[in-house]
């Protein structure tokens, strides 16, 4: 709880006409991340993970332990490099918009947004509804 809380205070710095930005559809970060050329990072719980399992090869980082863990943890799946590309997915997209920003205070320069997210979303119909792949995440 005292994540959100210090997330909401961290965003409310934020000028109002701040757009988290840019965006990328479930299957073109599906064809980044096959690619190499950016690394998927699903920010969902592990209760999510094991509901509907993950993109493949995407990293795991429950956002909800707190902007410490968040922030570490993206750290660890980019081995330090806060100018590598990453996509952030999420369930329907407003965490990966929060988290968007958060990153890029914290120096990151290629922090792409999964606005549909895995269930779908006002961007689109999600990662599931376009049948693309995930793992079973039944350790998570």
């Amino acid at each position: 709880m005292q994540f959100w809380h210090s997330l909401v205070f961290a965003l409310s710095l934020l000028p109002l006409a701040a757009s988290a930005q840019p965006d990328m559809t479930a299957p073109e970060a599906l064809a980044a991340s096959q690619s190499g050329k950016v690394r998927l990072i699903d920010i969902r719980t592990p209760q999510e993970w094991r509901q509907t399992g993950v993109a493949p090869g995407a990293g795991r980082v429950d956002m909800y332990r707190g902007a410490e863990h968040l922030l570490r943890g993206v750290l660890q799946e980019v081995k330090g490099d806060r100018d590598a590309p990453i996509a952030l997915i999420c369930r329907t997209g407003n965490r990966t918009t929060q988290a968007q920003r958060f990153l890029q205070q914290q120096g990151f320069t290629q922090v792409f947004n999964v606005k549909e997210g895995m269930a779908g979303s006002a961007a689109g119909p999600g990662w599931l509804r376009r049948g693309l792949p995930v793992e079973s995440c039944v350790a998570c």
